[in-house]
């Protein structure tokens, strides 16, 4: 499943607040969850992802975290982009902060298709020039634009 099927333009967000991992799980969380969630649903996803990273990071290094969780009423997968500014520590093997946050919600009985969509973003962001063009992104529209197409003008 490509990004473009899981991510919406409202789940993606340029976050100047940060100063933690659990904070920036926590504003993950709320996307995954949408404006309109009760506060049981995004406490949920906010739980599976703590959970999960309590487990070990998972930031894949460059600057890139995947933080991920499976949700037991979750019907289809969702996913949120956080641009950080400035970088949080999560731990990386690598010892980079992280900038570039890729969180996903994925329902419980998505075992082996949880593991491929995860194996798909990873990949997508092992490309330096795809990270380069992310962090050079100013707004939620452009980073959604590059995130679906992997290109800065929608092409």
């Amino acid at each position: 499943m490509p990004l473009h099927d899981m991510l919406d333009g409202d789940r993606v967000a340029r976050l100047a607040s940060a100063d933690s991992r659990d904070a920036v799980i926590d504003a993950a969380a709320r996307l995954l969850a949408g404006a309109a969630a009760p506060p049981q649903e995004v406490a949920l996803i906010r739980d599976s992802l703590r959970a999960r990273e309590a487990l070990a990071s998972t930031a894949i290094g460059h600057g890139v975290a995947l933080p991920h969780g499976r949700i037991a009423d979750l019907e289809d997968t969702r996913c949120a982009f956080l641009q950080l500014s400035p970088a949080v520590d999560f731990g990386a093997l690598d010892g980079q902060p992280v900038d570039l946050v890729v969180a996903m919600a994925v329902p419980e009985h998505f075992a082996q298709e949880h593991l491929h969509r995860l194996a798909v973003v990873a990949e997508r962001f092992s490309d330096p020039g795809f990270r380069a063009a992310l962090r050079a992104a100013r707004t939620p529209t452009a980073l959604y634009r590059l995130l679906v197409t992997g290109q800065p003008n929608g092409g």
